[in-house]
């Protein structure tokens, strides 16, 4: 299922258990920390944590490929999903630098067949204001991941298809279209396949040498990490296999925690791109672009940029804080978002503000527990899915959320009717009336109500 949102700016502290506060910088504390989510089977992989240009904190986690028992080490690549972004802006933003192109450039000047596009602009496509159709809602896009693609057929499956609103008028959600696009245009611009013409525009210049663009090419990849997604509380299966073509532009890059690294202090600290470049980068004036979520978090006190991705097999977090010279990287090879709460709570451990450590229920609640949260629940028009009808079934591995899509959730216990959504990592509570039946979920932010029982 793909929940059709973009991710939050700040986080919630999710779990039960005490509130900590660090007065000081603790990789034993951090170790400790992330060692629940490894154990649950919720996070692989590597997290690193840089302050003042230097690494305070590196460790790699569980396996890059669970069937051959190889492990996680800081060497490893993953797929990074929607941080691809970043790095589809940066190679427009070398192509601007270098006069082939401008951010006021119109779509209609390089591809034809787009509505709207004689006022769609460059800009529009790096801070997701096109208002394009977005690619990865059309019904047959998983289909579409079967398949090879390249950036001109991405293109050409939203041709002739109407806008969704004026292009420069609001952000609505993550433009997948708008950087497919982009990648098109860099290939025209380059006369290059899109993933050596970022190798020559970003990787090579700024020394990554452990990332790339996915283009179906990589027969035997080495250090490549193998995706997993969830099954049912606690379990782990291969992710199915995509064709990685099929994100050009949006979520085809792959890198190692390091490279990420270097990459932030490249763009924040670094001359690769010109200052009125990086001034488009770092301009908070709107909260979403060129591949970043840039505001005041409220948890820090302090301007932040992010960004986290999510796609089959893999998820990854990034957040940098320039008031305090940190950055947190956290890249995993499993299909849980819990890579944003783990990104933001080890940046609170690491600066000395109050974190929440993730308790889970071992063993799970019996099944007297489990049957006593069954039901069905109406949400409002401002859900993920709009008016959805969601229920909740007790089976005997544990408790699920089936969505009208037909998709479902394992729900990890914490305590007696608090969960969390193992997929997406919300936090799920339900509420219940003086009869003790359920009256309520609580979905994160949102509310819903217990339909009537027969």
């Amino acid at each position: 299922m793909r929940l059709r949102r973009f991710a939050a700016v700040t986080s919630v502290a999710l779990f039960a258990g005490a509130s900590v506060a660090q007065d000081r910088f603790s990789a034993a504390a951090i170790d400790a920390y992330v060692q629940p989510y490894v154990q649950s089977a919720n996070f692989a992989g590597d997290i690193l944590v840089e302050k003042n240009g230097k690494v305070i904190f590196e460790k790699a986690y569980g396996f890059a490929d669970r069937e051959h028992r190889v492990p996680d080490t800081t060497a490893t690549r993953f797929h990074i999903a929607s941080m691809s972004m970043q790095f589809t802006a940066a190679a427009i933003l070398r192509l601007v630098d270098s006069g082939s192109l401008s951010l006021d450039d119109h779509v209609g000047d390089f591809i034809a067949g787009i509505d709207g596009a004689d006022k769609i602009t460059v800009r529009d496509l790096l801070t997701e204001r096109s208002g394009l159709p977005d690619i990865n809602a059309l019904p047959d896009y998983d289909d579409l991941l079967q398949h090879h693609q390249t950036p001109a057929t991405l293109v050409a499956r939203i041709e002739g298809r109407p806008l969704l609103f004026e292009p420069g008028s609001k952000f609505l959600h993550e433009e997948h279209s708008a950087y497919n696009l982009l990648a098109l245009i860099i290939e025209k611009k380059t006369g290059l396949p899109f993933a050596a013409a970022v190798k020559q525009l970003v990787f090579r210049p700024m020394g990554l040498t452990a990332s790339g663009v996915d283009d179906d090419s990589l027969t035997h990849p080495a250090r490549m990490a193998r995706g997993y997604e969830p099954v049912g509380t606690y379990g782990l299966k291969p992710a199915p296999a995509i064709h990685w073509s099929a994100k050009s532009g949006n979520a085809s890059v792959y890198t190692a925690a390091g490279d990420e690294a270097r990459w932030i202090t490249a763009l924040f600290q670094g001359h690769r791109l010109s200052a009125l470049s990086r001034y488009a980068i770092l301009d908070t004036s709107l909260s979403v672009g060129f591949g970043w979520f840039k505001g005041m978090n409220k948890r820090f006190g302090q301007t932040a940029y992010s960004m986290n991705g999510r796609a089959p097999g893999f998820t990854s977090f990034v957040l940098y804080l320039p008031q305090s010279q940190m950055t947190v990287v956290a890249l995993s090879n499993i299909y849980s978002s819990a890579t944003t709460t783990i990104g933001y709570d080890i940046a609170a451990l690491s600066l000395g503000f109050p974190y929440k450590t993730f308790h889970f229920q071992e063993p799970a609640s019996d099944s007297t527990d489990l049957n006593a949260c069954a039901g069905v629940f109406r949400f409002g028009s401002d859900f993920y899915q709009p008016d959805a009808e969601v229920s909740l079934t007790a089976d005997g591995s544990g408790l699920t959320m089936r969505w009208p899509s037909g998709d479902i959730s394992a729900l990890i216990p914490l305590s007696k009717d608090h969960f969390v959504d193992r997929a997406y990592w919300e936090e799920v509570i339900i509420q219940r009336d003086s009869s003790g039946h359920p009256k309520a979920l609580l979905y994160g932010q949102f509310q819903g109500t217990a339909a009537s029982r027969q």
